[in-house]
């Protein structure tokens, strides 16, 4: 399901500004044009995470980074080790 810009800041719970420095610290990347962004429920999770993050447990900025860099990597690999499990499976 995609969302406008409205819909994301409603169900993530952030306002504007907020949602305009993580685009550009890249924690957040929109599809769409920048005129008409368009967001995912996996965006709307990984707002409320970054916020959960600064909020409840106190991760500066720096920290959001490297946490959000390593959760990326680490989905990565589940994606590749997925497709491997696959071809080995129907390589037998």
């Amino acid at each position: 399901m995609k969302f406008s810009t409205q819909e994301f800041l409603s169900l993530s719970g952030m306002g504007h500004d907020t949602l305009t420095a993580w685009i550009e610290e890249e924690w957040l990347i929109p599809g769409g044009s920048v005129a008409e962004m368009s967001f995912s429920e996996i965006d709307v999770a990984r707002a409320r995470l970054i916020r959960d993050l600064q909020m409840d447990l106190g991760v500066n900025d720096e920290g959001v980074g490297v946490i959000l860099n390593l959760l990326d990597q680490l989905y990565g690999i589940r994606s590749t080790l997925t497709e491997l499990r696959e071809v080995v499976r129907t390589t037998r």
